[in-house]
């Protein structure tokens, strides 16, 4: 063992050497995934850049295999007996991987939640444009709440308030299914709709 490696190991420090021919390698790092430096096993289980195993190597032989592959020494299972480290370009990595985030987030489908209101008292006309715009919110892939409030003594015509809903709900039954039925809240029936696609 070299002076270099004694001090290194009875201190635990790094020799500055290790990265004096990449100073490019000191990364930005999220606080859970050690790099380089930041590993403290004493010893590792290294795998190289192109997935073969080179067995298990200290820490300090460790960050010299990545040093002269212009790498980076990254801990992927560190609850392993030795711990695990790849060497790898973890800026690269890095940026894959939030690349695929990216993706995953552009194509998934954001499903609002769209309120109409209804009376138990309500007109044909009124009706006719709170179904046109249920059926629009549908269309878009978004779910309909239909809320119906009771007034006064209306409440104690439950039955009415439902038949309004049920007739929604069928006037919408191309397009969309109940997911909720009718169901009482206080003074107020809803049903929750949502697009055929959706279910």
């Amino acid at each position: 063992m070299d002076i270099t490696e004694s001090m290194y190991r009875s201190t635990g420090d790094i020799p500055n050497h290790v990265f004096a021919t990449q100073p490019w390698r000191w990364i930005s790092i999220s606080k859970d995934i050690y790099v380089n430096e930041g590993i403290r096993a004493r010893e590792l289980r290294v795998i190289d850049q192109n997935g073969d195993q080179l067995g298990i190597k200290s820490r300090y032989e460790a960050l010299e295999i990545a040093a002269r592959a212009n790498l980076d020494l990254v801990l992927v299972a560190p609850q392993a007996k030795p711990p695990v480290a790849r060497i790898m370009d973890y800026g690269k990595f890095k940026f894959e991987q939030q690349k695929k985030e990216r993706e995953i987030r552009k194509n998934q489908k954001v499903i609002n939640m769209k309120e109409v209101r209804l009376s138990p008292t309500i007109d044909e006309h009124d009706f006719q444009t709170k179904l046109r715009n249920a059926i629009k919110f549908l269309e878009k892939g978004d779910k309909v709440k239909c809320t119906l409030r009771f007034k006064g003594r209306a409440i104690t015509h439950k039955e009415i308030g439902q038949r309004v809903l049920d007739r929604f709900a069928e006037a919408c039954a191309d397009i969309a299914v109940v997911e909720q039925k009718p169901k009482m809240e206080g003074r107020s029936m809803f049903l929750v709709l949502a697009p055929k696609n959706e279910k």
